[in-house]
């Protein structure tokens, strides 16, 4: 076997042994978008019209927030096809599902189902992975960013995945709004302004401090969440010229009640196998998978991954490899010496010694 597959290849080795229903779309999954809508719009109009305590209010806040985390799982599914096949109404659902992190279908399916999952863990081409040292190493400003020490930068790191998808969504319009065909282009448009116009014009309609407990203080909550996942499930892999999941990708285990809510996110190298599946299936591809390449399959807890990413850096060297600059340690990635149980790292000095390391990127 080659050191690397395309998610293809996988695929084609475990479609003929699941039923055909894993491929069916399943509309009755919108109940659930449903019950994240009506559960939101009381939280909100509670906080809105009721002058309710400071602690009631941050434990509505906290519910919403975790219904936008999962209406945007929700969302996920829909623009990936496995819940509602009709392209209008995915449009349409998927707009709302996303509405809390300003993210129009149009740009999340050019960005997410376009690109991520065609180039999932390419240096160049996957939007959604790590920089390297080789980019580092020419931007002093970044250089600098990353020479900060080591608890600065793992707090830093926590803090920003409150507001990273937002954050991110903006920087993936800026990048593709251009490579849209100019009769989507207006619309691309219209699907990122008025999410943040909605969102906005509710501060002068309930006040700066109830919009805090209304969308604010969710939006990080489901920030994170979402942002969190992402990170586990990519972060500590490798970066791969070859597009394949056993390599690029970690599945990670929550509470099975987690899972029902989030509609089986955490088994994401079985959703990079196939992205267009009903999620319920992924525990069975997940059987085949440990039953064909049990050696090459990435699992572990969700907090045991998030306080291994917490302990490595994020910047890759040569694709196999994460560099700490301010240290000059050089960590392993999952497949390629990283043990989340016994974290080792190779000691090197200075700039020069860590210019040596890079070398032409190798194709993998």
């Amino acid at each position: 076997m080659k050191e690397f597959q395309s998610f293809g290849w996988y695929a084609a080795q475990i479609k003929p042994h699941l039923p055909q229903e894993a491929f069916k779309p399943v509309p009755t999954r919108l109940l659930g978008g449903l019950a994240y809508l009506i559960i939101i719009s009381v939280c909100m109009v509670s906080i809105s019209y009721f002058d309710l305590n400071v602690w009631l209010n941050t434990l509505l806040s906290l519910v919403i927030g975790f219904c936008f985390s999962g209406i945007g799982f929700l969302g996920h599914e829909v623009l990936h096809g496995t819940v509602i096949k009709n392209a209008r109404i995915r449009n349409v659902i998927g707009a709302i599902c996303f509405w809390p992190f300003t993210t129009g279908p149009l740009l999340w399916r050019k960005w997410h189902n376009s690109t991520h999952h065609v180039h999932t863990q390419h240096a160049e081409k996957d939007p959604d992975t790590w920089s390297t040292a080789e980019v580092i190493l020419k931007s002093p400003l970044l250089r600098a960013l990353f020479r900060m020490p080591k608890l600065f930068r793992s707090i830093s790191y926590c803090l920003f995945l409150f507001i990273n998808f937002n954050t991110h969504s903006t920087r993936m319009f800026i990048r593709f709004i251009k490579e849209f065909k100019p009769e989507n282009r207006r619309t691309v448009w219209v699907q990122f302004v008025f999410p943040w116009l909605f969102w906005i014009g509710l501060i002068f309609l309930i006040g700066p401090v109830k919009w805090c407990f209304v969308y604010l203080i969710p939006a990080m909550i489901g920030n994170f969440i979402v942002s969190s996942y992402i990170a586990t499930n990519h972060n500590l892999n490798p970066q791969t010229d070859t597009n394949d999941p056993l390599a690029n990708s970690l599945t990670v285990t929550v509470p099975k009640w987690i899972d029902v809510l989030h509609y089986q996110f955490s088994l994401h190298t079985e959703h990079h196998m196939f992205p267009s599946m009903n999620p319920k299936y992924y525990p069975l591809v997940q059987t085949y998978i440990k039953k064909m390449w049990p050696e090459r399959y990435h699992e572990m807890t969700y907090w045991k991954a998030m306080l291994t990413l917490i302990r490595t850096p994020r910047i890759y060297l040569k694709e196999k490899h994460l560099i700490d600059f301010q240290q000059g340690k050089i960590f392993g990635s999952l497949g390629n010496g990283l043990d989340p149980d016994h974290i080792h790292y190779q000691k090197i000095g200075t700039d020069e010694s860590i210019k040596s390391k890079i070398s032409p990127k190798q194709s993998t």
